[in-house]
C-alpha cells in the first residue's frame, strides 16, 4: 500500500497467512492505494486491482475506526476471491493432484487394512493362501484362535491322523459350559516344517464360517499343557508315542501325558466334534437304512459346503466321502484342507510329476496329468462322492489298480449308477465326470438342482435299474437338462411367463409338453410370433430327449 500522492515513488507492504489484516500506522487525512496478491505453492499471483481508502482526521477516531473496518473488509472478501479463483485454476490445471492423491490413498486406508500384504475389503471374503505369508506363523496368528491349554481336556483316542493322535475330549468356553471337540495333535520330537505343515490346514480352516465347513475352535501352540484323561495314555502306549514320563503335569484321573503333548512345544488343532465320524465309515455302518430323500440331503449339504469354497476362490483337491464328517443330526461338513503339502502314507495316492500325490480315485483327468486343479476339478471329485454316497461307502473302481483307472477313464469309462439309484442323481454324476472340465456343472448349478430333486421326490423313483440300457459314458448321453418340470423347462428358455397358461390348459409334464405343435402353443394363448417360435424349438430339442428317454426306458 502506499499514499496516493507517492504512489510512484515508494511503498509499504505486510504479509498475513490470515483471511484478513489491520493495517496500523496510517496518517490521517491522507489517502491510501491498496493492492492484494497471494502467494501458494505455485509462487505469487498477480496484483488484485486498486482499492482506495481515505483515513479521517486525528481527531475523529470514529472514522478512523470505521475506515479501518473498512478496509479490514475489502482485503477480507477480495483475498478469499483471489484464493477461491486460484484453487479451481489449480484443480482445472492438474497442478492440486498431489492433493487428490493424497485423499484417495487417505480414503483407501480408510476402507482397507492391509495385512501382510493382502488387502480386506469389508463385505468380500477372499481365500488368502497360506503360503503367501514370508512367515507362515503369521497366517496361524490372523485366522486361527489361541487356546489356553488348561481349558482343554482330552478324553480318549479316536484315531490316528497325518501327524498323530486325534482324540476327543472337552473345551471349556468363557463364562459357558463345556463343549465336544476333536483334537488333533502333533507327534513329538516334529521338525519345523511338520509343525509349518500341520498349522496350515488350520490357518486355511480358519478362514471358512459355513454350517456345511467344519468348525477350527482354535489352535494350541505354546508351552502349557492340558489335561488328558488317564484311559488314554493306553493308546498312546499302544501307538509307540509315550518314550518318557512326565509325571509333574496334572492329568485327568491320574497319569501322564504322551511325548506327542509333552515333549517340546506342544501343538494341537482343535475343531468341533462330529459325532459319526467320516461319511464313507459311517456309511458302511449303516448300509440300507437311510431313505433316498436322507442321502439326497447329505449330498446337498456336501454341495453346499463346496459352493461356499468356491465362491471365496479355494480348491479343495481332496473331496472324497473319507473327508466328509457327520454329526449326529446327518449335517455333512467338508473337512481336511491340507492335501498341498501331504498324503505320503495314503494308499490312495500316486505319485505325479511334480513328486507330490494325489488320490487317483478322486481326482480330474486333468488334475491328474497336468495338476491343473480348479472347482471344475472338485467337480469331478464330487461326482465320485456321489457315487459313494449312493452305493454306502463302497470304494471307487473296486479293486481295479491306479493305473487301470487312469486308463479306463481316458478311454471313456464311467462308473456305473449303484444299486439302488435314482437315474437322475446318476445322470449328474455322469455330468461331474465330462472330460471336457469346462461343460462340466458349477457348485451353485449342482445345489439348485438338488433342492429342485428335494422338493419334487417323484423324481427319484424311477431307479438305474429300472432302466433297460444305461450309457456308462457321458458322451452318449444328451446334454443334461437342469430342470425337473415344465415350470422349470420354461424358466429355462426364459418363457416363464406362460407357466399358467401351460397349466390352465393341462400341459402339467415334460412328456405332455414334449408332444405339442405350434397349434398348441397357439390355443394355449402364446400369440408373440417370437415367442412361438422359441418355444418350437425349444420342443423340438425336448422330444428329441424323450425320444431318447422312451427308447432308453429312463424318465426324468
Amino acid at each position: 500500500f502506499v499514499p496516493q500522492e507517492h504512489e510512484q515513488l515508494s511503498y509499504s507492504s505486510t504479509r498475513s497467512k490470515a483471511p484478513s489484516v489491520i493495517v496500523t500506522g496510517l496518517k490521517p487525512a491522507t489517502k491510501y492505494i491498496f493492492h492484494i496478491r497471494v502467494r501458494t505453492a505455485a509462487g505469487y499471483s498477480g496484483y488484485s486491482q486498486k482499492f482506495e481508502f481515505e483515513t479521517g482526521d486525528e481527531t475523529s477516531d470514529m472514522a478512523a475506526e470505521q475506515g479501518q473496518i473498512l478496509v479490514i473488509a475489502t482485503a477480507a472478501v477480495g483475498g478469499f476471491t483471489l484464493l477461491v479463483i486460484l484453487t479451481l485454476f489449480f484443480l482445472i490445471t492438474g497442478r492440486c493432484q498431489w492433493y487428490i492423491k493424497a485423499k484417495m490413498k487417505s480414503e483407501e486406508k480408510r476402507r482397507a487394512h492391509l495385512q501382510n500384504g493382502h488387502l480386506h475389503f469389508p463385505g468380500l471374503k477372499t481365500y488368502i493362501d497360506p503360503d503367501t505369508y514370508e512367515d507362515p506363523s503369521l497366517a496361524v496368528h490372523e485366522f486361527a484362535k489361541e487356546i489356553d491349554p488348561s481349558r482343554i481336556r482330552i478324553e480318549r483316542v479316536i484315531g490316528a491322523g497325518e501327524f498323530g493322535e486325534v482324540c476327543s475330549g472337552r473345551l471349556k468356553t468363557p463364562g459357558k459350559r463345556e463343549i465336544p471337540v476333536a483334537i488333533k495333535t502333533l507327534k513329538g520330537g516334529y521338525m519345523d516344517r511338520q509343525r509349518r505343515d500341520f498349522l496350515r490346514e488350520a490357518s486355511i480352516m480358519g478362514q471358512f464360517d459355513h454350517p456345511n465347513i467344519i468348525r477350527l475352535e482354535g489352535v494350541v501352540t505354546k508351552r502349557s499343557f492340558p489335561t488328558i484323561g488317564v484311559k488314554s495314555l493306553s493308546r498312546f502306549l499302544r501307538a509307540g508315542f509315550l518314550n518318557s514320563i512326565l509325571a509333574s503335569h496334572p492329568v485327568a484321573g491320574g497319569g501322564s501325558l504322551p511325548p506327542s503333548i509333552s515333549s517340546g512345544r506342544p501343538v494341537m488343532i482343535v475343531v468341533e466334534y462330529m459325532e459319526n465320524g467320516s461319511l464313507d465309515s459311517f456309511l458302511r455302518k449303516h448300509d440300507g437304512h437311510f431313505t433316498v430323500i436322507q442321502l439326497v440331503g447329505m449330498l446337498r449339504g456336501i454341495a453346499s459346503g463346496m459352493k461356499y469354497l468356491s465362491d471365496m476362490g479355494y480348491v479343495h483337491r481332496d473331496l472324497a466321502a473319507r473327508n466328509i464328517l457327520v454329526n449326529s443330526n446327518l449335517m455333512c461338513k467338508v473337512s481336511d484342507f491340507g492335501l498341498s503339502r501331504v498324503l505320503e502314507d495314503d494308499p490312495e495316492a500316486a505319485y505325479t510329476t511334480s513328486g507330490g500325490k494325489i488320490p487317483i480315485r478322486w481326482t480330474a483327468p486333468e488334475a491328474i496329468a497336468y495338476r491343473k486343479f480348479s472347482s471344475a476339478s472338485d467337480a469331478w471329485s464330487y461326482g465320485i462322492v456321489m457315487w459313494e454316497v449312493m452305493s454306502y461307502g463302497e470304494r471307487p473302481y473296486w479293486e481295479m489298480s491306479n493305473q487301470d483307472v487312469i486308463l479306463s477313464i481316458e478311454e471313456g469309462y464311467r462308473l456305473p449308477a449303484p444299486m439302488g439309484c435314482p437315474a437322475s442323481l446318476h445322470q449328474l454324476m455322469l455330468h461331474c465326470w465330462q472330460k471336457e472340465r469346462n461343460l462340466r456343472p458349477k457348485f451353485s448349478d449342482i445345489v439348485s438342482f438338488l433342492d429342485k430333486l428335494i422338493r419334487n421326490p417323484s423324481t427319484l423313483h424311477t431307479l438305474v435299474e429300472d432302466v433297460l440300457v444305461m450309457p456308462d459314458s457321458p458322451g452318449e448321453v444328451p446334454e443334461y437338462p437342469l430342470f425337473v418340470s415344465v415350470s422349470d423347462w420354461l424358466d429355462s428358455i426364459k418363457m416363464g411367463q406362460y407357466k399358467n397358461n401351460f397349466m390352465a390348459a393341462g400341459f402339467t409334464t415334460l412328456d405332455m409338453v414334449s408332444r405339442m405343435n405350434i397349434d398348441d402353443i397357439r390355443r394355449i394363448g402364446v400369440a408373440l410370433i417370437g415367442h412361438q417360435r422359441r418355444i418350437v424349438s425349444s420342443l423340438q430339442t425336448l422330444r428329441l430327449h424323450m425320444m431318447h428317454i422312451q427308447e432308453k426306458g429312463f424318465h426324468v
